[in-house]
């Protein structure tokens, strides 16, 4: 290995390395991915999410299940106006698909991005409200959309009779039997 020399390729020339001085520039690339991380890792403990804000919103009100929204939007206020704005990469809040459907859990969410784009706590804390009160509110009216009482994802309902005379004519028997089976077996 003596004499070894490690070239690397930059746009304007090549620049050749000795093995002490190439250790030396790798420890230097090792030690900046380090800080890049931490400083990375420090920010994004910082810097509040959508999701954070939105189980902070459910906390308060599970402690307190009789306040109103105005409440809750002025707690939220109060203890995250100043902080770090929430990244819009990271817009979302956990998903209640079994409760309510998305375009009721998600209602809010444009608010909250327009309160990010303009900085205005105001508007975030307002979408977050408008999304929590959708995922309480709708299982009240129209009951929980895992409910086994609500049939409405039932996609055979109504057109069986049409779909078995229709699959009797152009369907063979033998296929017939075959997709029956596998769906007694699935």
């Amino acid at each position: 290995m003596k004499g070894y020399r490690l070239r690397y390729q930059t746009s304007r020339r090549k620049l050749e390395l000795k093995p002490t001085d190439r250790l030396k520039f790798h420890a230097t690339c090792a030690n900046l991915v380090l800080q890049l991380r931490d400083l990375i890792a420090n920010r994004m403990t910082d810097q509040a999410t959508v999701s954070d804000i939105f189980r902070r919103a459910l906390e308060i009100r599970r402690t307190n299940p009789n306040g109103t929204y105005n409440d809750v939007k002025a707690t939220l206020l109060s203890e995250f106006s100043g902080d770090a704005f929430p990244a819009t990469a990271q817009l979302t809040i956990p998903e209640y698909d079994n409760i309510v459907p998305e375009e009721d859990w998600t209602a809010g969410l444009p608010v909250v991005l327009r309160g990010i784009q303009n900085e205005d706590w105001k508007d975030i804390v307002q979408g977050i409200i408008i999304s929590l009160e959708q995922i309480e509110n709708y299982p009240k009216q129209s009951g929980r959309e895992d409910d086994p009482t609500k049939d409405w994802r039932n996609r055979n309902k109504g057109i069986e009779e049409a779909e078995e005379k229709v699959l009797g004519k152009w369907m063979p028997e033998e296929l017939m039997a075959m997709a029956k089976r596998s769906i007694k077996k699935g």
